[in-house]
């Protein structure tokens, strides 16, 4: 499933995964809300926020779906990275799932952090500091 956003766009559309932690919602919340208000940014979202999420049984039908449908058409894979994505099962398995896909991999610094943790960092194609113009430009150049 993907949800699109778009805004006055005159480049393509990027398709984004982000990767994030329910416990952390409001962090996946400001992100896409800091993608949208950009203008001249156009992206398609293959996340999986809580409150709509994958029809799956199984832990294998899981991370199938996540391979498949959501990580694998992205384009770049953010991962919003505060401290607690060192301790995220599920963050460790989608960073595993893009390097396996040869994804490109954005880390996010969390307002307030100052250092990622070192599994997304050794993983990350770019590391940026949570500002909009930081976080697209990224994209842009990951893309």
């Amino acid at each position: 499933m993907s949800y699109s956003f778009k805004s006055n766009d005159r480049r393509s559309t990027y398709r984004l995964f982000l990767s994030h932690s329910w416990s952390y919602d409001d962090e996946y919340e400001r992100m896409v809300d800091l993608l949208n208000e950009k203008s001249n940014f156009s992206w398609d979202n293959y996340s999986v926020p809580e409150k709509d999420k994958v029809n799956a049984t199984t832990t294998a039908g899981l991370k199938r779906v996540l391979k498949n449908k959501q990580i694998k058409p992205a384009t770049v894979v953010v991962i919003l990275s505060g401290m607690y994505a060192e301790h995220s099962t599920w963050i460790k398995r989608e960073v595993r799932i893009a390097n396996e896909l040869d994804k490109q991999i954005l880390a996010v610094k969390p307002h307030g952090n100052t250092r990622i943790p070192i599994y997304i960092r050794n993983r990350a194609d770019k590391t940026v500091n949570w500002s909009t113009n930081s976080v697209v430009r990224a994209i842009r150049d990951l893309a």
